[in-house]
């Protein structure tokens, strides 16, 4: 078996990337830049668009652009000077046909980038992220990034064309003659089956690649070459495993030939070629040991990662944040008129309405309109701590780590930590919601254990505390650790049946109250009424009967990311 052929030069791959992009803009999609703004990036922008047609229009994309820059909207100068709707094309009209650039791509919404997929298809266009993300987690939504063909490599700057603006020119006019074997079809088919490409969308991006590669050298027909070169640049990048080596089947030996007759030469495949499958993964496996590993754990960090780098909750608000456009309806209760865009929406009925008996304009209260916002809503993590017993100091020894991790985070998510506390006759604020490290620690220092276990007053106190904090602008989320033994009602009466049902009608409560909750039994076996708590409180239950800081600390994270 012959040896596989060295990994081709990064810098000439990033540059023919820009050749193959130039000849099919349209139909490869575009391409990601992962690098920061530099010598790297601008070389290779100027080389691709040194290979695009003179009039080929080219639009960067402003970072804070709306949806009527983008997508168009009414011109309301026009409108009112001319007395009929006149419509102002967008951004992505303007650009139909060309290139958009995208920059901090790794901040865009999932919204936008929707909007740009959509407009893409709709206009021709070509789009150039360019993700400047730091951390490898920082990246692009994946909507956007699988509808983009190409991801170079700009460690260093790319190296010259190995075709100019001429010979990319004729293999654009040359491309559509240009004809694909089934052969080569399937080879790239179980090539990215191989990989591990999941994208339908990259076997397709991979084959247009090979077509435009064998336009630029003049054929008609793909060959193995063009195939070859296609997957490493559309499917090496996307890799999630690595390909298995084809397995040598055993051939039965010839049979000698009859007496009189020549020996046949031992060289059966002059062309020295096997099947093209073969030939397509040998390829694609010699351009991908080398980065395979940091693309591995970068597509793991990307697909869990959001789609913008901000972390805390965040909600549609009408009062203040960061504007989101804006929506039908009257500016009461603080709501704020969106006097612009009112005007918008009653221009184009003007003329079918009787004139007002003063001003100009009949505005209407469907007309209305007032601004949206959307600003970060803090969290406020209420532990709920059973400090009955003789397990209670070992308990809030875990709530005392598990508080102490999350509010090292407190900081980058402005999320809050407060902790009760229930024993004996009833359940105690042991903590009110606090960013502070040092207070919550000397709070939980001194906290005795022991008595019984009043379970639904200490539920009911954290309701209570969960609604004052959701009236404060807050939302909360409610950390029960308990070993699920209640023994004392709301009514001081001892006995676990009464103390159980309290608690489950305390826990229908919270639900009906739409408050988040996590129930951790922490006791040395699961209890089936923890698991009942959680199913009446609409939470989510969770056995640590063991648990570690650092545990109870993610399933916290968790619970508070999914609300």
């Amino acid at each position: 078996m012959s040896e596989p052929p060295p990994r081709p030069d990064p810098r000439a791959e990033a540059a023919l990337a820009a050749c193959l992009l130039a000849v099919d803009p349209r139909g490869l999609g575009g391409a990601v830049l992962r690098a920061r703004a530099g010598v790297e990036r601008e070389r290779w922008l100027a080389l691709f668009r040194a290979l695009l047609p003179k009039d080929t229009p080219w639009r960067r994309l402003p970072p804070s652009i709306g949806d009527e820059a983008l997508l168009g909207g009414l011109d309301l100068a026009a409108t009112l000077a001319l007395g009929r709707p006149v419509r102002r094309p967008g951004l992505l009209e303007q650009a139909a046909g060309g290139v958009v650039l995208l920059p901090m791509a790794e901040r865009l919404s999932r919204g936008l980038a929707a909007r740009l997929a959509a407009g893409q298809e709709a206009h021709g266009l070509a789009l150039l992220a360019l993700d400047e993300g730091v951390q490898e987690e920082e990246a692009p939504p994946p909507g956007l990034l699988d509808r983009l063909a190409f991801l170079p490599e700009l460690a260093e700057p790319p190296a010259a064309a190995p075709f100019d603006a001429a010979a990319v020119a004729a293999a654009r006019r040359r491309l559509p003659s240009v004809a694909a074997e089934d052969a080569v079809i399937e080879a790239i088919l179980a090539t990215a089956a191989a990989c591990g490409v999941a994208a339908l969308r990259a076997p397709a991006f991979a084959l247009r690649a090979a077509r435009a590669h064998a336009a630029l050298q003049g054929r008609a027909a793909l060959a193995a070459e063009d195939a070859a070169l296609a997957v490493r640049l559309v499917l090496g990048p996307r890799a999630t495993v690595l390909p298995a080596p084809p397995e040598e089947e055993e051939e039965p030996p010839e049979p000698p030939p009859p007496p009189g007759e020549a020996e046949p030469s031992p060289e059966r495949n002059p062309a020295g070629q096997g099947r093209m499958e073969d030939v397509v993964q040998a390829a694609a496996a010699a351009s991908l040991p080398a980065q395979l590993l940091a693309s591995l754990a970068a597509a793991t960090l990307r697909a869990r990662a959001p789609a913008s780098g901000r972390q805390g909750a965040e909600r549609v608000s009408l009062r203040r944040g960061r504007p989101i456009g804006t929506r039908a309806g009257e500016p009461r209760d603080g709501a704020r008129l969106a006097l612009l865009e009112t005007l918008r929406a009653a221009v184009p009925w003007q003329r079918l309405r009787p004139p007002p008996p003063r001003g100009r304009l009949a505005i209407r209260r469907e007309d209305l309109r007032i601004r949206r916002f959307r600003e970060h809503a803090e969290s406020t993590a209420v532990f709920v701590v059973d400090a009955s017993g003789s397990a209670a100091l070992h308990r809030l020894a875990e709530a005392k780590g598990a508080v102490e991790l999350l509010l090292a985070e407190c900081y980058a998510r402005r999320d809050r930590v407060a902790v009760i506390a229930f024993r004996g006759q009833g359940a105690e604020l042991l903590l009110p919601p606090t960013h502070a490290l040092a207070r919550a620690r000397r709070a939980l220092a001194g906290l005795p254990g022991g008595g019984a276990s009043p379970l639904a007053a200490g539920l009911e106190a954290a309701g209570a505390l969960a609604a004052q904090e959701r009236r404060a602008g807050r939302s909360p989320f409610l950390v029960v650790l308990t070993d699920g033994r209640a023994n004392l009602a709301r009514d001081g009466r001892a006995g676990r049946e009464a103390a159980e049902a309290d608690a489950l009608a305390v826990a229908r409560r919270l639900r009906a109250e739409a408050h988040p909750v996590l129930i951790v039994d922490t006791a040395p076996r699961p209890q089936p009424f923890a698991r009942g708590l959680a199913a009446e409180a609409g939470g989510r239950s969770l056995v640590l009967p063991q648990a570690r800081a650092e545990t109870l600390a993610a399933a916290v994270r968790q619970g508070m990311a999914a609300r």
